[in-house]
């Protein structure tokens, strides 16, 4: 059965060469007669822009509207900002580090609404203004996406018109993808790597096709059974992908479910670590600290705080 977690959030330059010319000043026979060598250079696309991954750490904070179940990212979301400001301010400061807002834009539902798909979709509104936050602080938006009894890229694929901005990629909640039939938050629900490499493929096209930085695509992933079969997940060339492990509890307990789960890991999917300020510390627990956490084998690449 889900955790009381899962039932308090029941309720995401181009350059034109100029032709070589003859001593006379206009173009030589060879020249008339050759493939327009610049012409071609001048179609040829620029490289695209380097991803946040690829030259800092993430550190964000997860949240949604009115919803302080769902994380820090809530309510006065300059406020919100500044404590995710002084959160990044914790961590080492061996290399960059570039502020994530983690918005839940597709919310799972206890009820099927007019669908039956048993999820919510947020306004465009809503997105817009986590999307200023995020920009706010130099940082980037992921839409958190709970699926309920929807696919994942169709899911995705809704928030198309906000994809193409160069700083907003995706987290996915498998733990909120039910089968028919289920209900979210009765039980954990589940993806499969092929379903995960769907979105991937799909991502990183749109990258590539709108010349823009790489997608971040994560997954959550709270227990080995939330995602099957990861090695059908496959690299894509305009997307990197983040496997952010979501576990509960005491940094023993946190450190054992890291242990299980990075295993499964494909190599070309960077490590992510979860911290629940409520959650992990109900029982008088600590918080894991950013040492305690950056010290986990792999090195987190990307760390949130609900």
């Amino acid at each position: 059965m889900p955790d009381a977690r899962m039932t308090r959030r029941a309720v995401l330059a181009l350059a034109v060469a100029g032709l070589g010319a003859s001593a006379c000043g206009g173009p030589s026979a060879a020249q008339m007669l050759a493939p327009p060598a610049a012409a071609k250079a001048a179609s040829a696309p620029p490289p695209r822009p380097p991803n946040a991954l690829a030259t800092s750490r993430l550190i964000g904070f997860c949240g949604a509207p009115g919803s302080r179940a769902l994380g820090e990212m809530t309510g006065d979301l300059q406020a919100a900002g500044r404590k995710l400001a002084r959160q990044i301010q914790a961590f080492p400061q061996d290399r960059p580090m570039t502020p994530v807002v983690e918005l839940v834009a597709t919310t799972a539902h206890p009820s099927p609404g007019a669908d039956g798909m048993y999820r919510s979709r947020c306004a465009d509104q809503t997105v817009r203004d986590y999307l200023d936050e995020a920009r706010a602080l130099k940082g980037m938006l992921l839409l958190n996406i709970q699926p309920g009894r929807a696919d994942f890229l169709p899911e995705v694929q809704a928030y198309e018109h906000w994809l193409t901005e160069p700083d907003v990629g995706v987290a996915l909640d498998p733990e909120w993808a039910v089968e028919p039939g289920d209900v979210p938050g009765r039980k954990f629900g589940r993806t499969t790597g092929t379903e995960l490499d769907g979105v991937a493929a799909y991502l990183g096209s749109l990258a590539q096709r709108a010349h823009l930085p790489d997608k971040v695509m994560v997954y959550h992933q709270v227990a080995a059974s939330v995602v099957r079969d990861e090695a059908s997940l496959r690299p894509h060339p305009g997307v990197s992908v983040v496997k952010v492990v979501d576990g509960i509890g005491s940094a023993a307990a946190k450190t054992a479910t890291w242990k299980t789960l990075m295993k499964t890991k494909p190599v070309h999917v960077l490590p992510g670590f979860k911290l629940f300020f409520h959650e992990d510390t109900r029982r008088g627990n600590p918080l894991m600290t950013p040492a305690e956490v950056l010290a986990l084998t792999p090195t987190p690449a990307y760390v949130v705080y609900e």
